[in-house]
């Protein structure tokens, strides 16, 4: 074998008619690699030339990989040529590698058939639709799942954890007023703004109090706020509980026997609900105060003039209807964003798809449900 290997590689070559004979021999391995390419050019010329080629192997006392490669790298070469190449006196042992060495980069990619547009549209209708299937199943699984974990609270008030209670309202509440005052402060600065350069052709800039303060308090303040806790707090929610997941956390804890959903997600939503409302009516008395700054500075109105028109134009209902969607739109915000949460996988990728998911089907179903409360609000008179 110490021979065998040792043996330095040979490649001669001999003519008969058109046929090319390459007869190598030897050990044909990657320590003579410089030596084969040496071997390889010598007989370029006469590759080149031949017409037929032929590939004995019989004196091949050892064979790799390279050496495999260098020999098919001749042979492919011919073929591309249009001269045909073949090998013969293969050892068995060797059989393997030689015929896996051939089929390197042989196998062409299948071309994609081409798809009817019909069908592909219709192929792309159902998986959206199988798609929203799952995410309302998954809606009402999570929405089941909390209103189990609400009635255990009822029969047992002392497993409503109070200091995860507070600490979420006080996260999602407290700490998110300096950001809803802000923006909605701006939001009725600029409706009142646009309103009196609009109303002021007809004359009629008493009329921009009326549109401030039935926008406001009926739709935009719930609607801005809302938008803008789905996108702080509910990200959070999602990113929090799609951590846990990836560290197993969760999975702890139900092995430690305690639910999940009572443990970690009822807090939250309960957080939600009762601080929506709460940031809803600052919201709101930002916006109006924006309008109210904007009429006395743009508009020349005298704040008291703002405030009794404001009495006379904007109800009680328009407060009531703004309120009671805060709630509502709070349990949405809420159970999309912990579903989303415990639907994310082993990645950080699947976190960051989960999270803006999240944020995108909070809003929009903040926005359906504005709608539907719209209508339902109008239905009944308020």
């Amino acid at each position: 074998m110490g021979a065998a290997v040792s043996s330095a590689p040979v490649l001669n070559a001999a003519i008969h008619g058109d046929v090319l004979e390459l007869h190598p021999g030897g050990a044909w391995i990657a320590t003579h690699s410089a030596v084969l390419e040496r071997l390889f050019d010598g007989v370029a010329a006469q590759v080149a030339a031949a017409k037929s080629l032929e590939i004995d192997m019989t004196e091949v006392v050892e064979i790799d990989t390279i050496g495999a490669w260098l020999l098919e790298k001749v042979s492919r070469d011919a073929a591309q040529a249009g001269r045909t190449a073949h090998f013969i006196g293969v050892a068995d042992r060797y059989a393997g590698l030689i015929e896996e060495v051939r089929q390197v980069n042989r196998h062409q990619p299948t071309p994609r058939p081409k798809v009817n547009p019909i069908i592909a549209r219709l192929d792309q209708i159902g998986r959206s639709a199988w798609s929203a299937t799952q995410d309302v199943s998954v809606f009402l699984a999570m929405l089941g799942a909390l209103g189990a974990a609400l009635l255990g609270v009822l029969r047992r008030p002392r497993s409503l954890r109070l200091t995860s209670l507070t600490y979420q309202v006080y996260r999602v509440g407290w700490q998110a007023i300096p950001i809803v005052v802000l923006i909605t402060f701006l939001i009725g600065a600029i409706i009142a703004q646009q309103g009196i350069f609009h109303f002021r052709k007809f004359g009629a800039e008493s009329y921009v109090v009326d549109m401030v303060g039935i926008l406001v308090l009926r739709e935009i303040g719930v609607l801005i706020v809302a938008i803008m806790v789905a996108g702080r707090s509910g990200s959070a929610y999602t990113a929090e509980l799609g951590s846990m997941k990836m560290r197993e956390e969760i999975d702890a804890l139900s092995t430690m026997g305690l639910d999940p959903v009572e443990v970690l997600i009822l807090p939250r939503i309960i957080a939600l609900v009762i601080a929506l409302p709460i940031l809803t009516f600052i919201g709101s008395m930002a916006a109006l105060y924006g309008g109210l700054l904007t009429a006395w500075f743009y508009g020349g109105m005298q704040p008291a003039v703002y405030i009794a028109r404001l009495h006379e134009a904007v109800s009680l209902n328009s407060f009531e209807v703004g309120i009671w969607k805060a709630p509502f739109m709070a349990l949405v915000i809420g159970i999309v964003a912990c579903s989303e949460g415990l639907r994310v996988k082993g990645s950080a990728e699947s976190l960051g798809l989960q999270t803006t998911t999240s944020v995108v089907k909070s809003i929009f179903l903040v926005i359906v449900l504005d709608g539907l409360f719209a209508v339902f609000f109008a239905s009944i008179g308020m």
